[in-house]
C-alpha cells in the first residue's frame, strides 16, 4: 500500500478538494480562506507540497485528487491498528467500542463486512 499519510491540515485541505473536484485553484483558495482561514500563499504551499507527493494534480489551474479519500482512510486506519494494537483488529474494536453498545443494524452491518472480508476455501 502506498504511504498516504496526511497531516491534519492536509487532510482538511484534501476534504475540500474531494468535495469540490475538479476545482479551479482560485476558487480553492477562496474556499480555504472561508473554511480554514488560510491566506492564498498557504493554500498554494500545501497544494504544491501535495502535488510533489502525487496526492493532487494542479494542471491548467484545475485541481484534482490523485488519491481517493478511501485510500487515505485505509492507510491511516491500518497504521493505527499496527501501531497502537500490534496489528490486532479485535483489540482495536474492543478498545474502540469500550462499553458502547451497538444497535442491531450496526452489528448486522459489521457481521456482513466481516463475512465479505473472510477468505473462504474453495
Amino acid at each position: 500500500m502506498e504511504p498516504y499519510k496526511l497531516f491534519d491540515a492536509e487532510y482538511r485541505f484534501m476534504s475540500i478538494v474531494w468535495e469540490l473536484e475538479p476545482v479551479n485553484s482560485t476558487q480553492l483558495c477562496r474556499v480555504c480562506q472561508e473554511r480554514l482561514g488560510w491566506k492564498k500563499p498557504t493554500t498554494y504551499t500545501v497544494l504544491r507540497k501535495l502535488g510533489d507527493r502525487r496526492i493532487v494534480r494542479n494542471e491548467n489551474a484545475v485541481v484534482t485528487a490523485l488519491v481517493k479519500r478511501e485510500q487515505v482512510q485505509q492507510y491511516e486506519s491500518q497504521t493505527l491498528v499496527e501501531k497502537a494494537f500490534d496489528g490486532s483488529l479485535p483489540g482495536f474494536l474492543t478498545a474502540f467500542l469500550g462499553k458502547q453498545k451497538l444497535s442491531r443494524e450496526e452489528a448486522e452491518e459489521l457481521k456482513r463486512i466481516i463475512e465479505e472480508a473472510t477468505e473462504t476455501c474453495p
